[in-house]
Order: structure tokens, then C-alpha cells, then sequence
């Protein structure tokens, strides 16, 4: 994978982007309390960009399924670059908080595209053994980067402001979108334009394709529970990032830089989770993985509201967002593995919108009852949740350990 050309572009681009990605991680919900100084504004905000891309998701898998490819994943950038590029203009004449609520839902629905498309076209570049692997590295070096991305982040919006940081977004974009020009996709081409070709000599039927992706979820046993299962994981985690800032800001007094750098260290659990998740399946087998995986998940959470130290803090954050990208890249890797070509778009975007489906007013309670409660006990119930989630799953088919061979 080191010497393949268009992996390695492909590689750099969304490496690229992931650090633009982490400015926005951090600027956005800054923005929002440092007008309002109110977490349950920041979770009402996460909630309504949740259900915009929860809506865009039911469409994504069908338009990726139907269209180039490649031209759509530049396209989403682009326009990513577009809508994140007027934040900073506007901000420059001072705060308008409804302006978030307009364009960060629409750039949500637009990642979501990007995010189904992204996940089609890595069996494009890699041969079916190695996608495991390929989803790691691609996971590793992206978290890599989310090591650099906050700490900039941190220190662009203490000196000029968290609007300036999401400037960086948007040029993140820009950049991505210039490299994907020069990626070639094989096997993913030729079934785009196959899938063309069908839409161009068959009526559109939008409800026959959103129920194909629904179907194949169903009728597989693992992959039917997997779905269930995350999205209670969603619920209580969306609104996670919310959370851990102002606990960080409101109950422990700490700037911006702060903040910047503790996403920083929990980009280094990312790290050491993407490289351990293809041996660690390898060793263990998929269902002992992943459920281990979201009970470790749960400790952290449990643990972030009760931590009275940044450095405790930092310690909880990089457990469960390496524990999160374990659970993650196995459940998107056996999708990739068990899902016809043909149906991958959709199966994706049936897989997401699901297990999305609630967890926009999971973030809005959450951040909800932070401010009534604290963040401590609501910390602690999520937590918990989450560990008895994981305990849940080894009465399921997901306890399997190579639900990828056929039976």
C-alpha cells in the first residue's frame, strides 16, 4: 500500500482534511460559547447539524451508488470549502449565531455524502484481504494528524479567534479536493458507470433503492444487531465532544489552548487504536473486539465527568476515542467485507442513518442535562449505559469472532 500511487494520494488528501477537520472540532462549539456560554446551546447545535445529516443519509447511499464517484467526493469538498469559508468572513463583523445554524447543518449533510462515498470507494483501492488494514492506516494517520489539528486549533483561537480556526476548515478542503483530482478509481469506476447506465434506462426508484440497503442490513444477522446496538451507542455519545469542552471551560477554568491540547492527546488513543485494530481482530476475532472495544469505551465516559485534572481528563478522552476507532473501523470493515459492490452506497447509508437515527436528541438531552445536573452524573450514566450495551452484545450475533466467512 506504501508504493500504490493512488492510494497514497488518496491517503494524503484525507489526512489533509482531518486537520482541518479537528479545527472545526474544537472552533465551532467555542464559537458557540463564547456568545452564549451555554453547553445546552452547543449540544441544541450538534442536535440540529445530527438530524441534517441523519436526513442526508437516507439519500447519500443512492446518489453514491448512481454517480462518478471521485466526482462526488470533490464536489462534497468543494463545497465544504464554500460553506465553512463564510464563517470567518461573517464572524469579522461579529458573532452571529444563527448563521451556524444554517451552515453547519448543510455542511454536516454534505459530510455525510462525503463520509458514504469515502467508504465505497476504499474497496476501490485495496484488494478485499487488506481493507482492515488499509481502514487502520487510513484511521492512524488521520488521527496523526488530529494530534497536530487541535493544538493549532487551540492556539489559533486563543490568538485570533475560534472563527479564524474555522477559516483552516475550509482551506483543509480546498486541498483535499485538488489531490482527490489526481486519484483513479478502479473497481468503484466501472461500477458507477454501470449504475449509471442502469438510472439512465430505468425510472429513478428511490424507494426500491433505499429499501435495497435496508433489506441487506436485515437479512444479515450480524450486521442487523451491530445496527441496533450503535445506534444506543450514538444516542449517548454524540454529544460527547460538547460535554468534555465545558467541563474543561465551565468546571475546571481552563482557555482554549487547553482544550486544543487535550484533543491533541486524545488523538493519540486514535493513533494507537487505528494501528492495533487489524492485529488485534486478526488475534481475537471481530465480536470479542468490538465489544470489548465500547465497554472500554464506557469506563471513559463514565470517567471524563468525575476527572478533577486536565491531565485526567486527557487520559479518558484518549481511551475512548481510541476504543471508539477500534469499535468503528470493525464494524465499517465488515460492511466492506460482506456487502456486494453494487449494493455498498447503499448499504452504507442505510447503515448510518439508522444507527444516526437517534442520537441527535441523545446530544441535545446529554448537553441538556449537563447544565441542570453537572457534568459528573451525567457522565457516569452514559457511561454505564454503555458498558451494559457491550455486556448486551455477546447475546447477539456480534459476539461472533469471523462473521465475515460464509457459514
Amino acid at each position: 500500500m506504501w508504493r500504490d500511487r493512488d492510494f497514497a494520494v488518496f491517503w494524503a488528501a484525507q489526512t489533509l482534511s482531518v486537520v482541518g477537520d479537528s479545527f472545526a472540532l474544537i472552533a465551532l462549539p467555542l464559537l458557540v460559547l463564547h456568545a452564549t456560554g451555554s453547553v445546552a446551546q452547543m449540544g441544541l447545535l450538534t442536535a440540529v447539524a445530527g438530524a441534517a445529516s441523519l436526513v442526508a443519509g437516507v439519500f447519500a447511499g443512492v446518489m453514491v451508488d448512481r454517480l462518478d464517484r471521485r466526482k462526488l467526493l470533490i464536489a462534497c469538498d468543494v463545497a465544504r470549502m464554500l460553506l465553512y469559508a463564510l464563517v470567518p468572513l461573517v464572524w469579522a463583523f461579529g458573532p452571529q449565531i444563527w448563521l451556524l445554524y444554517v451552515l453547519l447543518p448543510l455542511g454536516e449533510a454534505v459530510g455525510m455524502l462525503f463520509a458514504v462515498t469515502y467508504v465505497t470507494v476504499v474497496r476501490s483501492l485495496v484488494s478485499g484481504d487488506r481493507i482492515t488494514e488499509a481502514n487502520g492506516r487510513l484511521n492512524a494517520t488521520a488521527a496523526a494528524a488530529g494530534v497536530l489539528g487541535p493544538l493549532c486549533a487551540g492556539v489559533v483561537a486563543a490568538r485570533f479567534g475560534p472563527a479564524a480556526a474555522v477559516g483552516v476548515d475550509a482551506a483543509s478542503f480546498g486541498v483535499s479536493a485538488a489531490c482527490l483530482g489526481f486519484v483513479r478509481f478502479r473497481d468503484g469506476t466501472r461500477a458507477t458507470r454501470s449504475a449509471g447506465a442502469d438510472a439512465k434506462a430505468a425510472p429513478w426508484r428511490l424507494w426500491q433503492d433505499l429499501r435495497a440497503g435496508v433489506s441487506f442490513l436485515r437479512g444479515h444477522p450480524v450486521l442487523r444487531a451491530l445496527t441496533v446496538l450503535l445506534a444506543f451507542f450514538s444516542f449517548l455519545t454524540l454529544g460527547l465532544n460538547d460535554l468534555l469542552i465545558y467541563h474543561l471551560k465551565h468546571d475546571l477554568g481552563q482557555s482554549d489552548g487547553v482544550v486544543g491540547t487535550v484533543f491533541a492527546v486524545g488523538a493519540l488513543g486514535t493513533i494507537t487504536g487505528a494501528l492495533l485494530v487489524a492485529p488485534v481482530r486478526r488475534r481475537l476475532g471481530f465480536g470479542p473486539t468490538w465489544t470489548g472495544a465500547v465497554a472500554v469505551c464506557g469506563l471513559a465516559v463514565a470517567g471524563i465527568g468525575w476527572a478533577g485534572s486536565v491531565t485526567g481528563v486527557a487520559v479518558m478522552a484518549a481511551a475512548f476515542l481510541g476504543c471508539a476507532g477500534v469499535a468503528g473501523t470493525c464494524s465499517m470493515s465488515l460492511r466492506q467485507e460482506v456487502t456486494p459492490e453494487h449494493l455498498l452506497g447503499r448499504v452504507t447509508s442505510a447503515f448510518w442513518t439508522l444507527h444516526y437515527s437517534a442520537a441527535p436528541v441523545g446530544a441535545a438531552v446529554l448537553t441538556w442535562a449537563a447544565q441542570r445536573h453537572g457534568t459528573a452524573p451525567v457522565g457516569l450514566a452514559a457511561g454505564a449505559s454503555c458498558v451494559l450495551m457491550a455486556a448486551l452484545a455477546l447475546l447477539t450475533p456480534v459476539r461472533r469472532r469471523r462473521p465475515e466467512c460464509p457459514a
